[in-house]
């Protein structure tokens, strides 16, 4: 569990995988697109830090959290090495925050299990927007970050 003033997207950049020549997907929910856009950002910043071709990263947009499944699936389609799905779901007065998050978690879930190329599961399910603002970019750094290093690690994992 995170510590209430720990940046979690601080890490040791020389234990990272060479991503080169890796081709990364990223599929972003237009909802919530002031927190989807700055995961977006802290995804492609890490990815471009550590020397990803900016012509070798696809970025596609779905309208919710909800397709991000499907537009991950079709992204697995394409020559990428790892997908990212970026989504942002607040909870609100009814279940709906319930069963978007719970079949998103799941159906990445399932095309990791049915597929060969990963995808790395960077969809903030906070109980307040505060709290997706600390942790897209804010005091509890950028959760798109951590989802590009992810990334990398398991592009190169498929690798072996």
């Amino acid at each position: 569990m995170a510590t209430e003033n720990k940046n979690l997207s601080v890490y040791d950049k020389a234990s990272i995988p060479n991503a080169k020549n890796f081709r990364f997907g990223i599929v972003v929910s237009e909802w919530n697109d002031s927190i989807t856009e700055n995961l977006y950002k802290g995804a492609l910043e890490t990815l471009l830090q550590h020397h990803v071709a900016e012509k070798n990263i696809i970025r596609w947009n779905v309208p919710g959290s909800y397709e991000l499944i499907f537009g991950c699936k079709k992204m697995q389609q394409q020559p990428v090495d790892a997908v990212i799905a970026i989504g942002s779901v607040i909870q609100g007065e009814t279940k709906h925050f319930d069963f978007v998050c719970e079949g998103v978690a799941q159906g990445i879930k399932d095309l990791n299990v049915q597929h060969n190329t990963p995808v790395i599961f960077c969809v903030l399910t906070d109980n307040t927007l505060q709290q997706s603002i600390d942790r897209s970019g804010g005091k509890h750094g950028n959760k798109g970050t951590e989802a590009a290093i992810a990334a990398i690690k398991m592009a190169h994992l498929n690798t072996f």
